[in-house]
């Protein structure tokens, strides 16, 4: 009798597991995803990494408009010029596959942003930025030129910005996929069949319409 029971428990064990078990598959789909959790969780040789900024002078950069971008004390330095109107400084090699890590500071509480896959013609951009801006502004969330916002962080997000203070930005594109994270939190992922197909370089951006300054150092970039 005690056998029994103890076989009927434990089969009625083993049913109520698999009635309870989850399915995850990998399927893949041409969606918007924000990711509302996550700390980034270093995986990358950073022995690997490119510097793109050599901390000198803007070798191995393109400036593209009249808006105002310097060296100064080893820093990029961007801020409005004569026209306040977009200004972009884009890398002359183009990347494909990478994580971008890299430091910023706003001075001033404009607007900037990191296009990736990125070309620019005259004060236009192609290709998918990722927001830099102050607490209320989206930052760390992903727009496309053509297309608008694809995916904005939760605005709960906004709390790990260090305004006037350091922050880490750092972005990875692979594939048709686009992630970011903020000073350590993974802010949004983007999945697009489009991201795929896109071509180009790494653009820092500065706003017009605003006061703007903003300083960088630490741009460093590993292939994947």
């Amino acid at each position: 009798m005690k056998n029994s029971l103890l076989i009927g428990i434990t089969l009625a064990f083993v049913v109520s597991c698999k009635s309870t078990s989850t399915v995850v598959t990998d399927d893949v789909t041409d969606d918007v995803t924000e990711n509302l959790s996550g700390a980034y969780s270093p995986v990358l040789d950073q022995s690997k990494a490119i510097f793109l900024f050599n901390g000198k002078d803007l070798s191995g950069w393109k400036v593209h408009g009249t808006e105002q971008w310097y060296v100064e004390d080893g820093l990029l330095v961007c801020e409005n010029g004569v026209d306040n109107t977009f200004g972009y400084l884009s890398t002359v090699k183009h990347y494909k596959d990478f994580e971008l890590t890299l430091e910023y500071k706003q001075e001033k509480r404009g607007n900037s942003g990191i296009f990736v896959r990125s070309t620019v013609k005259g004060n236009k951009a192609t290709g998918w930025q990722v927001e830099i801006a102050p607490p209320g502004h989206k930052a760390g969330g992903i727009n496309a030129y053509k297309s608008g916002w694809l995916v904005k962080p939760d605005s709960a997000k906004d709390a790990v910005i260090k305004m006037g203070e350091w922050n880490e930005m750092k972005i990875q594109v692979k594939g048709s996929s686009i992630t970011s994270w903020l000073n350590g939190t993974q802010m949004v992922t983007v999945n697009r069949s489009e991201i795929e197909k896109g071509e180009g370089g790494i653009s820092l951006q500065i706003h017009g319409e605003n006061e703007t300054k903003v300083k960088w150092r630490h741009i460093r970039l590993v292939e994947l």
